[in-house]
């Protein structure tokens, strides 16, 4: 059967055909004008968009392949798994995925880590009860933020690479304690886990892992929770 699995975000959509090499990435606006696979008989969807994506991609869906979406809930337990939520449907269900996919990965106590427009931080115990977790803005919401907001921070210097060195410049010192930000909770996680394997996923989640001794970088970590929540 060709499962086609989606994992809509703040920002992108990430699809990929399961058991095969088929994959992509586009924008909210672009679903129409991208290239889907041709034949799909079943679609499993991740979504935190909102309500107006997720009846966008019902609409498309049930027009370009007569099917209807089946999405993903976050539930109170599943997969070994309990949810610390005493409402469940009030968490995000691409952190509950990420968490059931780690978990079904260790079997054992790990932490979660997925650095996408928010940075959500997980914590599961060796029974596979969720302790609970940390959201904090990501990367890039925070420098908007802070752009945004001020009036006399300007940005008119391209920096790459990573430096949390203090910066001689505006452009440097908005970059740096960007960073330095990210290296901290690094840090901070890396102490907390003492030995426990950190999963991390999401966009800046290469960069995290760079910051964290042993970290394991799963791209596809909310996709990957898909056929554990919905069925394969």
């Amino acid at each position: 059967m060709s499962v086609l699995d989606l994992d809509a975000g703040n920002t992108f959509i990430k699809w990929r055909l399961a058991g095969s090499g088929l994959r992509g990435r586009l924008r909210h606006s672009e679903l129409a004008v991208a290239e889907w696979p041709v034949a799909v008989e079943r679609v499993r969807v991740a979504s935190v968009a909102g309500d107006q994506v997720n009846q966008a991609l019902h609409q498309f869906v049930s027009q370009r392949w007569q099917l209807q979406p089946e999405f993903a809930v976050t539930q109170a337990a599943a997969c070994g798994v309990s949810n610390s939520y005493s409402d469940p449907s009030r968490m995000g269900v691409d952190r509950w995925l990420a968490i059931l996919s780690a978990w079904q990965q260790e079997q054992d106590a790990c932490w979660v880590v997925d650095c996408g427009s928010a940075i959500t931080v997980e914590q599961l115990n060796s029974d596979g009860q969720h302790l609970g977790g940390y959201i904090i803005p990501g990367m890039q919401l925070m420098g908007r933020s802070l752009l945004t907001n001020t009036a006399e921070v300007i940005v008119d210097q391209s920096i790459d690479g990573f430096d949390a060195t203090p910066g001689i410049n505006t452009s440097e010192a908005v970059h740096h304690g960007l960073n330095l930000l990210l290296e901290s909770l690094a840090e901070k996680v890396m102490r907390k886990a003492a030995g426990q394997r950190v999963y991390v996923t999401g966009g800046d989640g290469a960069l995290f892992c760079s910051l964290v001794d042993g970290a394991v970088l799963c791209p596809d970590l909310v996709l990957d929770g898909l056929p554990l929540a919905l069925g394969a």
